[in-house]
């Protein structure tokens, strides 16, 4: 019997390894699928290195209909202008953009904006102007009759020194100053809307240098890493943390490439759009160390010599914006 004993002790252990492993590839974290993507500079007439387009050949990304643009720039390469433009209480289609910007080779949507006055809900700096604020104040909707104090609103910019880099920025209609942090600060939820930050945390908050700058979030990427900022920011509530949406987004290499990507979706079929999480390693896979979120679904939109990239999602065509990021 002792032989028989021993047996299946063996048995036994060798099934409890195994029971071991197969949990803890279970416990491993899905590889995500890398897409693949085609250099199409010469359909949009670009005939430098300068600005790239590319177009992904892969039909499907995680099962879902996918399709998307991303442009990468050498903002390294001399005489590149790159900026931002925006309107007083009025919405303009990319393509209108596009001609008032006298045709600048890349236009594409920015910040968040309401709908009733036409007014930007993110900071936009352009040639180290303050065009726009950060909206401080959101008030709650249906049952939530309390109104978010958002603090610091996520920005990307690039600095006078040519640097790019993600911030959270404070902005004071008393002040033509663009005040940032590196890290997040949570909203506050309050009856009073007052603000949060009092003089001595402002003064605390570093002056943000800028050449340009977009306001938008949640951040997306940090350090190379999925970082998505969307607790701190309350961008996005519920279920569509993780829904499908078409995106706006960019980021940056650590070798200075700014990369700016535009998917398609809402179009059953043909492309869904993507989710947070997967824009942000779509990021990751293209190189980028900071990525940002911008305005997206129906805003959608991504011009390259005044020529549509992504179908943009509303019946209509463009959705007209107060604001666009444009190259020359």
């Amino acid at each position: 019997m002792k032989p028989i004993m021993k047996f299946s002790k063996s048995i036994f252990y060798s099934v409890f390894i195994l029971l071991i492993f197969c949990l803890s590839l279970l416990a491993m974290p899905v590889m995500a699928q890398k897409l693949e993507w085609k250099n199409v500079s010469n359909e949009f007439s670009l005939t430098t290195n300068t600005i790239q387009v590319f177009v992904s050949t892969s039909a499907t990304l995680n099962d879902s209909a996918f399709k998307a643009y991303y442009v990468l720039i050498n903002t390294n390469a001399p005489n590149l202008q790159m900026g931002v433009d925006t309107t007083l209480y009025r919405r303009f289609t990319p393509s209108a953009f596009y001609e008032r910007l006298v045709q600048p080779v890349v236009v594409m949507n920015a910040s968040f904006f309401e709908f009733k006055n036409n007014t930007n809900l993110n900071v936009l700096v352009h040639r180290g102007n303050l065009l726009a604020l950060n909206k401080q104040d959101i008030e709650g909707k249906g049952k939530d009759t309390l109104t978010y104090t958002h603090v610091l609103n996520s920005a990307m910019g690039m600095q006078k020194n040519g640097k790019m880099d993600i911030a959270y920025t404070y902005t004071d209609s008393n002040s033509k100053q663009v005040l940032y942090q590196q890290n997040p600060m949570t909203p506050i939820k309050n009856k009073n809307a007052k603000l949060a930050l009092n003089e001595e945390a402002v003064a605390n908050l570093k002056k943000w240098k800028l050449d340009w700058a977009v306001g938008g979030g949640p951040v997306l990427v940090k350090d190379g890493a999925i970082f998505i900022s969307n607790n701190e920011e309350k961008k996005f509530a519920g279920k569509a943390i993780a829904d499908h949406h078409p995106r706006t987004a960019m980021g940056y290499t650590k070798d200075g490439y700014l990369i700016l990507l535009a998917v398609q979706g809402r179009m059953k079929n043909i492309a869904v759009g993507t989710t947070l999480t997967e824009t942000a390693q779509i990021f990751i896979d293209l190189g980028a160390v900071e990525a940002i979120n911008l305005d997206g679904g129906g805003s959608s939109c991504l011009l390259i010599n005044g020529k549509e990239t992504i179908k943009p999602s509303d019946p209509t065509g463009q959705r007209p914006v107060p604001a666009v990021f444009f190259v020359k």
